[in-house]
């Protein structure tokens, strides 16, 4: 009987620590290894797979990838594979690999993207943008005096500040001027007000209500339909006119809301100086604009960067250098440089240091964090200044990325975004060599 109580004793120890050291190398490879790769046609790419357990790899499409030097050439081959294991390809488009302990046990999905191995030219110039945006955005929330009283026509009615208001009593409505037309125009009767709440349409029931100072009608609401302000190109292709710039998207000051566009442009900025940054304090670059002097035209703004066509003229005019696209694989810690305009329209080499590379963060725009080095943009600017976001990064004679935030407690730092995560999420503004499949 004891016997037995102790092999039974000995079989779950051995069980449980099994089944531990199963959980640890699993965590270990979704930690270690991205959910997202993107590779450049006729380039080698070797990724360290930290895993006690021999792991297969399940491709989903045909004669499109190579591991370790062998081709897959039928879907859902099983391939053994060691650490490192490289990965090449020959031919632009989109896959599934499938990772799995000894072919059996489901670890995890990878979303690989092979783009064209064509330049972008690298710009680092700063620009103006400007933005119409496709609705009203709601910025606010007040009362309306009448007869003595305080009133908030919209309370109840679900509308708040970060909603887009699309349309009233089925007519749509595409500015400020609309709105207040339209809220005048009801002589204090019930409106329907048609708004996007996220993603989701809604309709609310609201009354104006007549102010007492200035006998206008009024529902509560502070709104804003357009924004402007300072950037920097990252890059664009010598081939269509297709850019992308910031690295961010641009959201309203005081709600946060990622700001849909329903026109844009960009235009030909002068800086005519800088604010100093500190810490505790980012800084800005100051610059101006002109309306006649357009380059190009927004097509889109997302979390990652605005995206559009340039102009030829433009394309004429901008200066810049051809450089290959280098993905996150190419990218280590160390020097690199970044293109930036920081005076006139004068676009300069400056030294960093890449500090640190997210291989998890691909989507983000935080995928590296960089330092400034050169002394020469210290003494000017203090570090990374509101107007810098979309300075291109430089690396190895690669454009790997560009600057998106400053680390406002330590102005010499801030964050990069991953080039191809701009080149990713630009897939409907770029050339189909850059076309990605999510």
């Amino acid at each position: 009987m004891k016997k037995s109580t102790f092999i039974i004793k000995a079989l779950l120890v051995f069980l449980i620590s099994a089944i531990t050291v199963i959980g640890v190398s699993y965590l270990k490879v979704i930690l270690t290894v991205p959910g997202e790769m993107v590779l450049i046609e006729g380039e080698e790419y070797s990724y360290d797979i930290d895993s006690l357990f021999p792991i297969s790899i399940k491709a989903d499409t045909q004669g499109m990838l190579k591991i370790n030097g062998k081709s897959v050439e039928r879907p859902y081959n099983h391939i053994g594979i060691s650490k490192p294991v490289s990965l090449s390809s020959d031919k632009g488009g989109s896959l599934k690999l499938n990772l799995r302990f000894f072919g059996i046990i489901p670890v995890k999905t990878i979303n690989v993207d092979v783009v064209s191995n064509k330049s972008l030219v690298a710009c680092g110039n700063t620009i103006g943008v400007k933005i119409k945006l496709d609705g009203i955005l709601v910025i606010g929330i007040s009362s309306v005096i009448s007869d003595g009283q305080k009133i908030i026509p919209v309370r109840n009615s679900g509308i708040k500040p970060g909603n887009m208001i699309i349309g009233i009593n089925g007519r749509e409505i595409g500015s400020i001027d609309d709105l207040v037309d339209e809220i005048e125009e009801s002589g204090g009767n019930p409106l329907k007000i048609r708004y996007r709440s996220g993603d989701e349409v809604q309709e609310a029931t609201v009354t104006p209500v007549k102010s007492s100072e200035d006998g206008k009608y009024h529902i509560g609401l502070w709104v804003r339909d357009s924004t402007a302000g300072i950037g920097t190109l990252t890059f664009y292709d010598a081939d269509t006119g297709k850019f992308g710039a910031l690295g961010h998207g641009i959201t309203d000051i005081d709600t946060g809301t990622l700001m849909s566009v329903k026109s844009g442009e960009i235009l030909e900025s002068d800086i005519l100086g800088v604010k100093m940054s500190r810490s505790g304090v980012p800084g800005e670059l100051k610059g101006v604009f002109s309306e006649g002097r357009q380059l190009g035209t927004i097509e889109s703004n997302t979390e990652v960067g605005i995206y559009g066509k340039l102009e030829k003229h433009a394309m004429q005019r901008m200066k810049g250098k051809m450089y290959p696209v280098g993905v996150r694989a190419n990218i280590k810690e160390g020097p690199a440089v970044i293109l930036s305009n920081i005076d006139g329209k004068k676009t300069e080499e400056y030294d960093i240091v890449i500090q640190k590379v997210s291989r998890q963060n691909l989507n983000g725009s935080k995928g590296m964090i960089i330092k400034i080095t050169d002394e020469r943009l210290l003494s000017t600017t203090g570090g990374i200044v509101q107007g810098m976001s979309g300075s291109p990064v430089i690396q190895d004679g690669k454009i790997v990325g560009a600057v998106t935030h400053v680390l406002v407690n330590d102005p010499t730092r801030g964050y990069g975004i991953f080039i191809e995560t701009m080149l990713m999420n630009a897939s409907q503004n770029l050339s189909a060599g850059y076309k990605m499949v999510k």
